[in-house]
């Protein structure tokens, strides 16, 4: 029964990272979402938060992703004032 079991996790764990792959929120269809004027609360609802952020200024420059799919946002008084995008498919 050990083997079993041990098959039916494994099958399991596989099964969960494809879905969290598959569920990723950096891709085209989010970013065509993204417009100059929109506050950081709504990228943040679209996107999630940041993986890179830094602040100076008061002047946001935010990464979402890792390379090579990535979505890079700068903000200006919490409104977007450009943003693009490498590798989304």
């Amino acid at each position: 029964m050990s083997k079993r079991i041990s098959l039916i996790v494994r099958v399991l764990l596989v099964t969960v990272m494809l879905l969290v792959v598959g569920c990723s929120k950096i891709n085209k269809d989010n970013y065509d979402k993204i417009a100059v004027g929109m506050t950081y609360d709504e990228v943040e609802d679209i996107l999630g938060a940041p993986d890179e952020a830094r602040d100076l200024l008061g002047t946001k420059s935010c990464i979402w992703g890792q390379a090579p799919e990535t979505i890079s946002i700068t903000f200006v008084g919490d409104k977007v004032v450009f943003h693009s995008a490498r590798g989304l498919k």
